[in-house]
């Protein structure tokens, strides 16, 4: 086998592999998050990683992925997430830039969440019926709060940042409690009194 024959190989043997999926829980200004990542980036964040949640969100990976995900807190695949998720923490960082992987989203909430993610700034708030029309589909307002109900990157990919068209804050997956603290961290509403 020539060289171009073994490296077509190689690539049809990587992609065959089970995809590794490697995961830490990290403490924040909201409590403890689960992140997970794959090869291809980081792939879930998880509110409120407690003991049970953390393992039930594990085992949803593991199902996904169909393999047992690893605990590695010093993994390169997700040394840079952890990092960038405490600068912003800090007030340091406004946009995230690691490599994420969709694949545990797909179709209309995929392109809503990547809309989302490169177009609502820090600081910045969208409606519903604002995003479905950013995404082409003006009557989609209902089906773009089950996308952010169903965003596996919270914080990373912005949900917080989605509002109701009379001022409201709407729902939130981490709870209303995180949603307005997120807020008040990019400076969208008053700190809240605790």
């Amino acid at each position: 086998m020539d060289a171009t024959g073994q490296n077509e190989q190689n690539d049809r043997d990587a992609a065959a592999a089970p995809q590794r999926v490697v995961w830490a829980v990290v403490g924040s200004d909201i409590g403890p998050l689960l992140l997970a990542a794959t090869r291809d980036g980081l792939v879930n964040v998880v509110f409120h990683a407690t003991d049970a949640v953390r393992d039930r969100a594990l085992d949803r990976i593991g199902s996904r992925f169909g393999t047992e995900p690893v605990e590695a807190p010093d993994s390169p695949l997700l040394a840079e997430a952890i990092r960038q998720l405490a600068e912003y923490f800090a007030g340091r960082r406004r946009d995230f830039d690691v490599p994420l992987d969709w694949s545990l989203i797909a179709g209309f909430n995929r392109e809503v969440l990547r809309e989302l993610a490169s177009g609502v700034s820090y600081g910045a708030v969208v409606g519903y019926g604002d995003l479905a029309r950013r995404v082409g589909q003006p009557a989609a307002a209902q089906a773009v709060g089950a996308a952010m109900g169903a965003n596996p990157l919270p914080v990373v990919v912005p949900c917080h940042r989605v509002v109701e068209r009379d001022g409201g804050i709407g729902g939130f997956g981490g709870g209303l409690e995180t949603k307005r603290k997120l807020l008040a961290l990019e400076g969208v509403l008053p700190e809240p009194l605790f």
